[in-house]
C-alpha cells in the first residue's frame, strides 16, 4: 500500500484518535481505488491521495468540527535549545516532546495539517497548495501562523508546568 505509514500518521494527527484514522486511511484507498481513473499520469500521486484523505476528514463529523480557525496569534522567540544530552536534558526532552505534540493537537485543523504536510511529510509548498488545494500564499499565511500559535501554545504550558 503506497503512502500507508504517511497516510496513517496524518490522518491520526487529523482525528486524534487511533481507530478513526484507521477507519480514515481505509476509506481514502477505497476512493483511491474507485477514483483512480481521475488521477492524471504525470501528476503529483502523494498529493493526490494526501488531498482524498483530508477531503475524507473534512467531509467526516469530527472534520467539520475542528476545522475552525483563529485570525490573530502572537508572535515570540523559541526557547533555546540544550546541548549536552545529560540525564536531566533527556527527562526535558521527553518532556519537551510531549508538550510540543500537545501543543500539535490543539491546533486548528487548517494549522496542524499545513504544519505536518510540510515538517513531517516534508512536503513542498507546492504539493501541500495541491493536496489542499489553496493558493501557495494560503499555505505560507497558514504555516506561519501555525508556528507561532505552536510557540505560544509551548510557551504558555512550559510557563504554566513550572507555577
Amino acid at each position: 500500500m503506497p503512502l500507508f505509514d504517511r497516510l496513517y500518521n496524518f490522518a491520526h494527527w487529523l482525528t486524534r484518535n487511533r481507530e478513526e484514522a484507521e477507519d480514515l486511511v481505509q476509506e481514502t484507498y477505497a476512493k483511491a481505488l474507485k477514483g483512480f481513473s481521475s488521477f492524471e499520469s504525470g501528476t503529483n500521486f502523494k498529493a493526490w491521495i494526501f488531498r482524498i484523505l483530508r477531503n475524507t476528514f473534512l467531509n467526516s463529523r469530527t472534520g467539520l468540527k475542528a476545522a475552525t480557525v483563529p485570525l490573530e496569534l502572537e508572535d515570540d522567540d523559541p526557547a533555546l535549545p540544550v546541548e549536552k544530552e545529560t540525564p536531566e536534558t533527556i527527562l526535558i526532552d521527553r518532556a519537551s516532546e510531549k508538550t510540543m505534540q500537545e501543543a500539535i493537537e490543539e491546533l486548528a485543523v487548517p494549522y496542524r495539517e499545513v504544519l505536518l504536510l510540510c515538517e513531517v511529510e516534508e512536503m513542498s509548498y507546492q504539493e501541500i497548495a495541491t493536496t489542499l488545494g489553496i493558493p501557495m500564499g494560503t499555505v505560507m499565511s497558514r504555516l506561519s501562523r501555525a508556528r507561532g500559535a505552536l510557540r505560544a501554545a509551548v510557551k504558555l504550558k512550559i510557563r504554566g508546568s513550572s507555577s
